[in-house]
């Protein structure tokens, strides 16, 4: 007897718990004004140095924290705390993705309504966190110029979950003989119109479009956020 229907009821129960959850996330970020950007990566494809820049670069300017998910170490939450800003692991075991429910209790005792910006960094995966939200406001699928330009092809369900792909390490793009065309044409074929923007963390290119990019999101979600408080406070009157 075949048990695939059975597994097929509890992954959508399962799935099912997570939208709830995040669901309430969601709301407890926009009533708190925080704009929530996640990052998800296969590993080794530069997220944790890009998330290191983009604490350190935001962190004069906007209250800023992140969530790190890992299976076993804190080692990028130790090096991300390098920025000031502050960080908490997440360690996962065995379960390769975060889940709302893991972002949930991770922020117990954090004043949410104290910060602007809140990055959660995935577990390094194109796979699983394609199907959990986070509550987040804006996905960035991040795909370095090392890993080649057919990725989106192989994971286009990440890509389709995500509002923005992140092409990462493009200082190394000559050397490895990356081919743009050929990337921004797979990341295109799988999303249309997909947002996409190149960075290097290690030489600040494009750092400057991202981090642009980053603080318009805060401003629109903080617009449409004080039009829907004074939209129920009319209402109401």
């Amino acid at each position: 007897m075949s048990h695939e229907p059975r597994l097929v009821e509890v992954r959508k129960n399962i799935l099912k718990q997570n939208d709830l959850v995040a669901r309430g996330l969601r709301q407890r970020f926009r009533d708190a004004g925080v704009f929530v950007v996640s990052l998800v990566s296969s590993p080794g494809a530069g997220k944790t140095s890009l998330l290191e820049q983009t604490l350190t670069r935001l962190h004069p300017r906007f209250r800023v924290a992140a969530l790190v998910g890992d299976l076993a170490t804190e080692n990028d939450a130790a090096r991300l705390a390098r920025s000031g800003a502050p960080v908490r692991q997440i360690t996962t075991g065995t379960v390769c993705h975060l889940e709302a429910a893991m972002v949930e209790t991770a922020l117990d005792g954090w004043a949410l309504d104290e910060l602007d910006f809140l990055f959660i960094e995935n577990v390094g995966n194109l796979v699983c966190p394609a199907s959990y939200d986070l509550g987040e406001s804006m996905r960035f699928v991040v795909l370095s110029v090392t890993e080649g330009e057919d990725k989106p092809l192989k994971y286009p369900t990440i890509f389709n979950t995500s509002d923005v792909a992140l092409l990462t390490k493009i200082d190394l793009a000559e050397p490895v003989g990356f081919d743009w065309d050929a990337a921004l044409a797979s990341i295109q074929s799988v999303r249309p119109g997909m947002r996409t923007l190149g960075v290097s963390a290690k030489t600040g290119a494009g750092m400057s479009d991202y981090l642009a990019l980053l603080e318009a999101g805060l401003q629109s979600a903080r617009g449409v956020a004080a039009a829907g408080g004074a939209a129920v406070a009319g209402g109401a009157s």
